[in-house]
């Protein structure tokens, strides 16, 4: 898949001291993708709107 134009954000829950941070776009039509933000040009886990927002909501209630 095409990451040319992701426009990433990193985890609101991301630290500033460099550890481990999460960084995700979610402007790509039909696809929520995830990646490493040390590793930027590693790769990416992709998800549909429907599993990332189920995703989501379950690691804010745990």
């Amino acid at each position: 898949m095409d990451m040319t134009d992701a426009t990433w954000r990193k985890s609101s829950r991301s630290g500033s001291n460099g550890g481990s941070c999460v960084e995700v776009a979610d402007n790509l039509p039909g696809v929520v993708a995830v990646r490493d933000s040390k590793d930027p040009s590693g790769p990416v886990l992709t998800f549909d709107p429907q599993t990332w927002t189920a995703f989501v909501r379950f690691a804010k209630q745990h």
